[in-house]
């Protein structure tokens, strides 16, 4: 009886207003007197759901890519791995452009005929840079109180790039050289970069 009782909906009230009637409901039926002065941000329902990222037919492993924003915009550098969500792991190599092994987003990016020969890199080395916590930056200890006061006029220190990564690089960059090296003037094609000057037409040049 106590659950039916708690499960029953309050009833109102009809009181008599000279010849009329009205229908007056309980107090917890009642609308709010207190409104927040703001709107209370809701949460927006997403219905779509993340899919996996499909990357362009042009963008092969050992492919050409020319970067187009960032850092080393204009640099023509080579293609080694897919990576989730869109981003392409890359390299100059670094001892022909200065391009060291990087994520570059695969929207600004040009995909270029030219295909250099990826037989020979190390396949542990790849996965070991592909990984999510490779390229992620070492926190650093703050100088702090009067030692940082006089330390302003100081030149900053040069960032020491680590070991491993050094090691990485060069594993990478000597078999991709002896690829390069093999194809005639390829080597001097990584060097330059890609600019567009006056008259030129981008949507009609063969990539």
């Amino acid at each position: 009886m106590s659950a039916q009782k708690g499960s029953e909906k309050p009833a109102s009230q009809t009181k008599k207003f000279g010849k009329g009637e009205r229908e007056i409901p309980h107090h917890t039926q009642k609308a709010k007197k207190f409104y927040p002065a703001e709107d209370e941000s809701k949460p927006k329902k997403v219905r779509k759901s993340i899919k996996p990222a499909r990357p362009r037919p042009s963008l092969v492993p050992g492919s050409v890519l020319i970067l187009l924003a960032g850092r080393f915009r204009g640099k023509r550098v080579i293609l080694l791995k897919h990576l989730p969500q869109g981003v392409l792991l890359i390299t100059g190599p670094y001892k022909v452009n200065g391009v060291p092994l990087r994520r570059v987003n695969a929207r600004y990016v040009i995909a270029t005929s030219v295909k250099v020969d990826l037989k020979g890199i190390d396949d542990k080395v790849v996965e070991k840079v592909a990984e999510e916590g490779y390229f992620t930056r070492e926190k650093k200890n703050d100088k702090v109180g009067e030692e940082a006061f006089f330390k302003q006029g100081e030149k900053p220190e040069k960032k020491k790039v680590a070991s491993a990564r050094a090691n990485d690089q060069k594993a990478v960059d000597k078999t991709l050289l002896t690829n390069i090296k093999k194809e005639p003037m390829l080597l001097d094609y990584l060097r330059s970069s890609f600019s567009l000057r006056k008259g030129d037409r981008p949507h009609e040049m063969k990539w």
